[in-house]
């Protein structure tokens, strides 16, 4: 649920809702073979990457972060001749979604000589973050939105924090040409800063009108707030909240003769939300999305080859995998042709040293990892970030990267 969750994770939920448990489509080997690519096989002396994740706890249950960490590495070591030509070692460690326990498992990356660690999407990021960032230790990680994690030189984020709620509207204005972007948000105290002091700058910048509705938890009939977006220029309406809230609100729109454009967190498009909202109004809707689940795309392919071939039954369209594959992935790509001694030291380094390149399994964004993003926040090493559009069933039909532009060197 929205009200529950920190920001943090609001903005790198499951791709519009979806986190199935079906099994890996059936791949031909063949076709295995060609999208891994020829065998490069890892030898020597290992390279220790940690792996961090909430794994399983009574509310949750991310253990599948683990299985694709493991199908990736062995996927490395047999395909990419692992790390600098060596041979990845996993040392795995599991939060369970609490905070000490964050801290102990970053404590435990540095007692057993880890080189990098990657930590896919958690709720206690910032308690595995503290003591790696002491020691100097560079970590990779899916979504993070520490102010201190953000500026620090040895922590790489490989998704755009800015992107889930405030990029993508402004990239939905641009492309279809409008001057004006109304959020209609719920009115909970984890948006308030994002909203109401960090969107309007970038808001400016971008040449666009702006203004916030904050409507309470629980409304269920919101026409009388939104009467005023049916004036004057449509503009993009973007709705913050979780499934119950955003029914209301998109019906609300409907209600009052919204005519332009309308675009969503995540959270927002539930199988309750394609019940209740006419499925005008819901195709062609863009949808902030973690990965490209499903479909044919190039990054879906590989992905779904690597868990066919290095996997045993993972669930191919969990966004939650997804994400650790994404982050795993992108260390190893960053780590490309790294040789010599290889340290925590050596492997900011070569890190930071990276041409862009494209971001594994991540639909066709590239990433950076030279601070250049944005400088106000050098941790961050992708501009942009996908958006999901929906078909007349509220279902995602497309993928489109948007907000993305080349990272000065």
């Amino acid at each position: 649920m929205l009200l529950a969750a920190p920001i943090a994770l609001l903005l790198f939920a499951a791709a519009c809702g979806t986190d199935d448990d079906g099994a890996t489509p059936a791949l031909d080997p063949s076709a295995a073979a060609t999208e891994l690519g020829p065998i490069d096989r890892a030898v020597g002396a290992p390279v220790k990457i940690g792996i961090v994740s909430d794994g399983k706890a009574a509310a949750i249950d991310n253990s599948i972060q683990f299985d694709v960490a493991d199908a990736t590495a062995r996927y490395l070591n047999e395909h990419q001749g692992g790390i600098g030509g060596r041979p990845v070692e996993l040392v795995t460690c599991e939060t369970q979604g609490d905070p000490a326990r964050g801290t102990d498992c970053g404590n435990q990356m540095i007692e057993k000589g880890v080189v990098a660690v990657a930590v896919g999407e958690s709720a206690v990021g910032d308690a595995v973050w503290q003591p790696l960032a002491d020691a100097d230790i560079p970590v990779m990680f899916y979504g993070l939105t520490s102010p201190a994690a953000l500026t620090d030189p040895t922590t790489f984020v490989v998704s755009d924090p800015t992107f889930g709620i405030q990029q993508l509207p402004i990239a939905i204005a641009k492309e279809n040409d409008l001057g004006k972007v109304t959020t209609v948000a719920i009115d909970v105290p984890a948006l308030r800063h994002t909203l109401d002091e960090v969107a309007p700058g970038l808001m400016r910048a971008a040449g666009l009108d702006y203004q916030v509705l904050w409507i309470p938890p629980g409304t269920a009939d919101m026409t009388a707030q939104l009467a005023s977006v049916a004036g004057g220029e449509p503009g993009v309406v973007f709705v913050i909240g979780n499934d119950a809230f955003c029914i209301s609100a998109f019906n609300g729109l409907r209600a009052v003769g919204h005519e332009g454009e309308i675009s969503a967190i995540s959270q927002c498009i539930t199988d309750a939300t394609r019940t209740a909202v006419p499925a005008n109004v819901l195709e062609g809707m863009h949808v902030a999305a973690s990965a490209p689940v499903g479909g044919d795309d190039p990054s879906n392919v590989f992905y779904n080859a690597v868990l066919k071939t290095y996997g045993n039954g993972i669930a191919p369209t969990s966004a939650i995998g997804r994400g650790m594959f994404v982050t795993f992935a992108g260390l190893a790509a960053a780590l490309d042709g790294i040789t010599g001694d290889i340290t925590p030291t050596t492997a900011t380094a070569v890190i930071k040293a990276m041409p862009e390149k494209e971001l594994p399994g991540a639909g066709g964004l590239t990433f950076r990892c030279n601070g250049k993003a944005y400088p106000e926040t050098p941790a961050v090493c992708v501009r942009g970030g996908l958006a999901a559009i929906l078909d007349s069933s509220g279902q995602p039909a497309d993928f489109q990267v948007l907000g993305s532009s080349p990272i000065p060197g």
